[in-house]
């Protein structure tokens, strides 16, 4: 596990992945490798039996056309991803990355993911969000697909401009998932010296106040400067305004398990609060 993967398709939030890897690249002193996959789409260069509607001599044409044109799009693709890689990497280059590196694949976006995992430190990849209401909002199918493939953290980052991150929120519901990732984030150096929030949605109980406390002394002892927030209310209504007034930069989340506040990160329909979340979300495992 010694590398960022910065997985690119020349969207409109390529730049943010590129610096956000760029920067996590530099803050555990790893190289950064960007990832652009071509995947090869089924209803492309699919070409139908035309012998029953037109004569063998024009379907013989039809198809060497058709040939003809799939190869064209390919060299384009190919020459459009390189494109992109020389750009992206002379945009790490210039954010500080010292060791960057690039590479194409035509392959499944998945499988082409699967295969980098066992040298993964960290994914990073782009949410494309084109729908603004909260109701209709869907996560897109790419980053749904690698929070349920992988078992490495995964960074989604916003389209917004990327801004070094001077704070971040923990959204911890007392699990022991939630104390595992408090643990990862106390360990790494990704985020440390940060301040952070933790935050926990839920009514004010012995128990309750004694799972933040103990994360918050888990943090304070690695050198967090960690304030705590407890709301009553459904994560998805607390979080979003947590983030918002305490001027995140980050949220961090665990993934899996089946308390509220996870099975919004990966549940069996939507991932709710990666929708709604105007700040870039860090999953742990």
């Amino acid at each position: 596990m010694n590398k960022i993967y910065a997985c690119i398709d020349g969207s409109r939030n390529t730049a943010a992945v590129v610096d956000w890897a760029a920067w996590c690249a530099m803050q555990l002193a790893v190289p950064l490798e960007l990832l652009h996959v071509l995947e090869r789409h089924p209803e492309r260069g699919t070409h139908d039996d035309l012998s029953g509607a037109i004569g063998l001599d024009a379907q013989e044409q039809l198809l060497k056309e058709l040939s003809e044109l799939d190869a064209r799009r390919s060299r384009l693709a190919q020459e459009a991803g390189s494109q992109l890689l020389a750009a992206a990497r002379q945009r790490a280059t210039a954010a500080g990355a010292l060791q960057v590196d690039g590479r194409m694949r035509h392959d499944d976006f998945i499988a082409s993911v699967l295969d980098m995992e066992p040298d993964a430190r960290l994914f990073v990849l782009g949410q494309h969000s084109h729908v603004p209401d909260r109701a209709t909002r869907h996560l897109d199918h790419h980053v749904e697909r690698v929070l349920r493939a992988v078992k490495r953290p995964v960074l989604v980052a916003s389209g917004a401009p990327f801004v070094a991150p001077e704070r971040f929120v923990i959204a911890f519901d007392g699990s022991v998932t939630a104390r595992k990732m408090v643990e990862t984030v106390a360990r790494s150096p990704l985020l440390a010296g940060m301040p952070a929030t933790l935050a926990m949605s839920g009514r004010e109980s012995p128990e309750v106040r004694a799972q933040l406390d103990a994360a918050q002394a888990v943090l304070r002892a690695a050198g967090f400067a960690v304030d705590v927030i407890l709301r009553e209310g459904e994560p998805e209504d607390i979080l979003p305004d947590v983030v918002a007034q305490a001027n995140a930069s980050l949220l961090v989340m665990g993934a899996y398990g089946h308390s509220r506040i996870r099975q919004l990160v990966v549940g069996s329909t939507t991932t709710l609060l990666l929708r709604l979340s105007t700040v870039p979300v860090l999953i742990l495992r």
